[in-house]
């Protein structure tokens, strides 16, 4: 059965009345969250590490290139990325910045079946970022639900921030949801001034509003790793299939 199929015939799980709106409704196989209706995340119910969403996917195509060590991971929603990358290495340290307390306390209930022990933090993530010593941060993944009320102007400081913290053999990756075609070409625009040492490659995701940027250091031989690397966490079979789907982005010179 479709994904949008099993999420037309779900059962409501939790409900907030809050500003987002935030709801959790699964059904036999999956569990989702939800702000506003729109739904955010997907949980398989068996395979809770698994990536459910075309867009989750293709913000960790980064994987194919490099092993980070200390990622910091910026909007937690349902945890998909989350439960995704602590279990590809215990190499891996992952923090994740959340502003929602509310949030935090779906996850812990209903989008941690295993308990684990996940360094959540509960913060307003580009204050917390501004804090941070770049040069400790391998990875920048920006994942941050956006409200049309916050504006355009709040992307434009999100991004300054973004990339004011970014090392120079580090890489930063952002979903940037329900976008106009001005706005991501002023985005892409900004990055290129902000960051010229850095390779930015963008992806439409089909189907979804999603648009997925990553600038990775000009420094990386893509044309090379994307073939072969022998120092990716992803299991052969993923990585095989993961590499199918880096030509389809879209590269900036």
């Amino acid at each position: 059965m479709q994904l949008t199929k099993h999420l037309a015939q779900g059962r409501l799980v939790y409900l907030s009345q809050q500003q987002d709106a935030i709801s959790v409704s699964e059904n036999d196989y999956y569990r989702w969250m939800a702000f506003s209706d729109v739904v955010q995340s997907v949980m398989n119910k068996r395979k809770p590490c698994q990536l459910t969403l075309p867009h989750q996917i293709a913000i960790m195509l980064p994987l194919l290139f490099f092993r980070p060590t200390h990622i910091i991971e910026l909007g937690l929603g349902g945890g998909n990325l989350t439960r995704f990358l602590q279990h590809l290495s215990p190499n891996i340290r992952l923090s994740t910045i959340e502003y929602s307390q509310e949030v935090i306390d779906c996850f812990e209930s209903h989008f941690n079946p295993k308990n684990i022990d996940f360094d959540i933090i509960y913060a307003d993530g580009m204050t917390w970022l501004k804090e941070k010593n770049a040069v400790d941060l391998d990875w920048i993944i920006c994942d941050v639900y956006q409200s049309k009320e916050f504006g355009f102007d709040v992307i434009i400081k999100q991004l300054e921030t973004l990339t004011d913290k970014l090392a120079p053999q580090s890489c930063l990756s952002i979903n940037l949801p329900d976008i106009s075609d001005t706005d991501i070409n002023l985005c892409l625009t900004i990055l290129q001034q902000l960051l010229p040492d850095h390779h930015i490659t963008y992806f439409n995701i089909p189907n979804y509003l999603n648009i997925v940027i990553h600038l990775t250091p000009k420094s990386w031989l893509l044309h090379k790793l994307i073939k072969r690397n022998k120092q990716s966490y992803l299991p052969q079979v993923i990585a095989q299939r993961w590499r199918k789907f880096w030509p389809h982005g879209l590269q900036l010179n």
